[in-house]
Formats: C-alpha cells, sequence, structure tokens
C-alpha cells in the first residue's frame, strides 16, 4: 500500500470544511431555538389560560432562560468560528498559495450597508423572544394578585435570571461591550 502524503494546504481545507460543517450545525440549531421557544410559549400561555391560573406562567423564565442562553451560546460559537476562518485559517491557508486572500466570502458578506441594521433587529427579536415574553408573564402573575410567599420569591429570581440573560444578549451583541 502506498503512503500517500498529506499537505498543509489539504488539512487546512480539511479544517476549513470541518469548521465550516460545525458552523452549519449551529445555525441549523440557533435558529430551530426561536422556533421551540415560541411554541413553549404559546402552549404556557394557552394552558395558563385555559386553567385561569397565572401562575402556570412562572414556567416561562426558566424555560426562556435556558432556551435563550443555548440560543446565545450557539451564536457566539457561530461567530467564533466566522473570526477564526477570517484572522487565522483563512490567512494561512493564503499565504500557503500565495495569495491575497482565502475564503473572500467570509468578510465580504460582512459589508453590507444594511448589516448593522439587521443585527440590532436580530437583537431586539432576541431580546423580545428570551426576555420581553417572560417578564410579560411574571407581570400578568403579579398584577393577578394571587401571589403566595414562596411563588413571589421564585418569581423575582426568576426575573433576575431574564434580566441576566437581557445583559447577555445586549452584551454579546456588542452594546455593552464585547461579550
Amino acid at each position: 500500500m502506498p503512503e500517500r502524503d498529506v499537505t498543509v494546504g489539504q488539512l487546512l481545507l480539511t479544517e476549513y470544511q470541518t469548521v465550516k460543517d460545525e458552523q452549519k450545525t449551529r445555525i441549523g440549531f440557533r435558529d430551530n431555538l426561536l422556533y421551540v421557544t415560541l411554541t413553549v410559549v404559546a402552549a404556557v400561555v394557552a394552558a395558563a389560560a385555559q386553567a385561569g391560573q397565572p401562575a402556570m406562567l412562572l414556567a416561562l423564565p426558566p424555560v426562556c432562560v435556558v432556551l435563550g442562553w443555548t440560543y446565545l451560546v450557539n451564536d457566539q460559537k457561530i461567530s467564533a468560528i466566522g473570526v477564526y476562518v477570517r484572522e487565522d485559517l483563512g490567512p494561512r491557508l493564503a499565504r500557503l498559495a500565495d495569495t491575497d486572500e482565502a475564503f473572500a466570502w467570509e468578510s465580504a458578506h460582512r459589508t453590507d450597508a444594511r448589516r448593522r441594521t439587521r443585527k440590532a433587529l436580530q437583537c431586539v427579536i432576541d431580546l423580545l423572544a428570551f426576555c420581553l415574553v417572560p417578564l410579560a408573564g411574571l407581570t400578568v402573575y403579579w398584577a393577578a394578585g394571587a401571589t403566595g410567599g414562596g411563588l413571589l420569591a421564585m418569581s423575582v429570581v426568576e426575573a433576575m435570571a431574564v434580566l441576566g440573560l437581557g445583559v447577555q444578549v445586549l452584551s454579546y451583541a456588542g452594546y455593552l461591550g464585547s461579550g
């Protein structure tokens, strides 16, 4: 069986394909988390309304925080892969190929004039889905007035967790410094 030499370029291209596959998988998973969140919110709100039990809305914050944090972590990894390809892997491959740039799309798509607006709107959607909806549920619970001591304390802890997630969403989006 003959030996096959593997070049550095082949290794880098294989690494590129591997990280892009991971990025693609994470994008699909991340995007589906919004749909899952909407489905869970609709189910909880419908069940609470049908049962006439505002306390059931206390399920929204933990679910939204867990799904929101998972969304945020995946989004960060997606971005980290992009940075790695643009700033490390691409330049190494470009040097090997003796060219100015490899994987130009990794940078080119970031120069769209409406990118900043899209990113801001995505941040608003993330805050709405993962933070404002559970806070609205807590507000309805508190306004209903049938708050027991233990559930009230739990609802305050939940509100702090949701607000903490909101801070993280804003931070990762670059509005409170880097994430």
